[in-house]
């Protein structure tokens, strides 16, 4: 099942970078670029931080081509799109939701503590994003879209690893805890939560 959730987040992640380079009217190379690195950069921080050498990202084939795929789609869809930042920050919110589950399950499989599983899923969930963000020319930062970003990829892993501490293995256990984390998102998005040290600042 980590390995479903691992492709979803990374397709939609993809689709994320996609659109970021069509809001910076970059050229395909440019969408292909930024789709690959968001969808692959959190995924390779975790796995290089837990020792997998070498990161699943060079190993399997579907990590590589679902980003391409996801560019593809953006590529002939964007026309289309009359409000390209919702959608990218959309799409955003579902990657990290799913790949903070991820990357918390993957830490655990690894017999690493639950702390470690969570400050990793938080990695996963974040690491692609600023990526995506220093490749497309802005400043980037743990919120770095001045909204609470971190936190509801803390709530999600550090959920995702009491359930499995409980042995709850189920693919609707790692779900719900993803839909937690995208909910959070979605919502800080929605109603405008900031940090403390965000808020005031102009958007």
């Amino acid at each position: 099942m980590p390995g479903a959730l691992d492709l979803a987040g990374i397709f939609v992640f993809a689709v994320s970078g996609a659109l970021a380079a069509v809001q910076k009217r970059l050229d395909v190379v440019g969408m292909v670029v930024l789709a690959e690195i968001t969808a692959l950069g959190g995924g390779i921080l975790r796995d290089v931080v837990i020792g997998a050498v070498p990161p699943a990202a060079f190993t399997s084939v579907g990590y590589v081509l679902v980003p391409l795929l996801a560019t593809a789609i953006v590529f002939f869809w964007h026309p289309q799109v009359t409000r390209i930042m919702p959608t990218v920050m959309l799409f955003d919110a579902a990657g990290l939701g799913l790949f903070c589950v991820t990357g918390a399950i993957k830490a655990l499989d690894y017999h690493l503590s639950p702390l470690h599983a969570v400050l990793l899923g938080v990695i996963t969930a974040v690491g692609g994003g600023i990526l995506r963000d220093m490749m497309s020319g802005q400043i980037p930062s743990v919120l770095y879209d001045r909204q609470l970003y971190a936190l509801p990829s803390l709530v999600g892993a550090t959920v995702a690893t009491l359930l499995w501490q409980e042995g709850l293995h189920g693919a609707s256990v790692s779900a719900g805890a993803a839909l937690l984390a995208f909910g959070l998102r979605v919502a800080a998005m929605r109603w405008n939560w900031r940090t403390p040290r965000a808020r005031g600042v102009r958007d």
